[in-house]
């Protein structure tokens, strides 16, 4: 009897020892492990080098900050850095978008609708199936093509701006809207040549292609149908390629086909160190003692020129105003030091203000 009171015992302890070592192996389970939180990863800045000769900048490497930390950032939602060469401490950084802004300075959209280098909005109509010259100085020289229909009972063209044609040095580019019937977001609509030879640019943000002496660079900035192109020290053009849509034609009776999207371009300019001389259907709003006919205020103010800038091809110098000679050497003395496309802009439609 005393013996079965031992072996009970012992077997009671060690039932015990054993549920105490599962309790305490749960609890030890059940245990919240706390873990420093990582410390948060400091955005890489980019330096860049300023390398426009007329700025004071000139040599000088600059840190990009800390809200654009990036040239070439890998969403489209993220600010990006670039050189504001003409800026007394060469900022290197602005809010900007990768997209033409069609109610910002240098801008040329819709049917076309332009906003100057002096902040005015004006019309431009020129003619379907002709050329014009939007910019032309001794070093740059910048052609558009129209497109456009005239329905029963108009007197004038519809008309959008389909292609673009560069002249800078002694190099050419060309860039055009595709026709189309059905518009396809997904589909490129671009196309592009360097010196007369196709260019065929990978599909995808920030797929970019530099010329061999780096005198132009394109850069998509998205996936398909929108690109930058960057011609060092002389411009930088912001192009979105979109269809005329059907709420558009019903709201101006553009009377759109059914064959055809009518594919045209959205652009906007930024220059630098354009002359006092520059001509063009936007040039000359950059020009010191241009007196635009234009009035802010006015529905659809037009200014003609069509005469004056009719140009015979898409590469073509030949208006009658057209200034472009890259052979002369530029007088320093009227280079206007501006960096024209970053005024600021308010409002919207044609009541648009901008100041420097």
């Amino acid at each position: 009897m005393k013996m079965l009171g031992v072996k009970t015992l012992f077997v009671i302890l060690l039932l015990h020892a054993m549920l105490a070592s599962l309790v305490t192996e749960a609890a030890s389970g059940n245990k919240v492990k706390r873990v420093k939180p990582p410390k948060p990863v400091k955005p890489v800045q980019e330096i860049l080098t300023c390398k426009s000769r007329k700025s004071k900048c000139f040599k000088k490497r600059i840190t990009c900050p800390k809200e654009c930390p990036k040239v070439k950032p890998k969403t489209q939602k993220t600010k990006l850095a670039f050189l504001i060469v003409t800026h007394p401490n060469a900022r290197p950084c602005a809010n900007v978008t990768r997209k033409p802004n069609c109610n910002g300075p240098g801008a040329a959209c819709y049917d076309p609708r332009f906003i100057g280098g002096d902040g005015i909005v004006f019309y431009f109509h020129g003619r379907s199936n002709e050329h014009f010259s939007l910019i032309s100085d001794s070093n740059l020289q910048i052609n558009a093509r129209f497109i456009g229909l005239r329905p029963e009972g108009r007197t004038r063209d519809y008309t959008w701006i389909q292609a673009l044609g560069l002249k800078f040095g002694h190099h050419d580019f060309t860039l055009e809207a595709t026709r189309t019937e059905k518009w396809d977001d997904n589909v490129d609509h671009l196309k592009l040549s360097h010196d007369g030879m196709e260019l065929i640019i990978p599909e995808g943000d920030s797929s970019d292609w530099n010329s061999t002496n780096g005198d132009i660079q394109v850069e998509r900035t998205s996936t398909t149908n929108s690109v930058t192109i960057t011609i060092p020290n002389l411009a930088e053009i912001f192009v979105n390629v979109i269809p005329v849509s059907e709420e558009d034609s019903k709201i101006h009776n553009y009377q759109i086909p059914l064959n055809d999207s009518f594919a045209h371009l959205e652009v906007q300019f930024r220059f630098f160190g354009l002359s006092s001389n520059v001509e063009g259907i936007l040039g000359r709003t950059y020009r010191p003692d241009f007196e635009n006919p234009a009035k802010p205020g006015v529905a659809m103010p037009v200014i003609g020129g069509d005469d004056k800038y009719k140009t015979s091809s898409l590469l073509a110098t030949d208006c009658a105003l057209c200034v472009f000679s890259p052979d002369n050497i530029k007088d320093e003395d009227n280079s206007l030091m501006m960096e024209y496309g970053m005024l600021e802009c308010r409002g919207g439609g044609d009541g648009i203000a901008c100041k420097k």
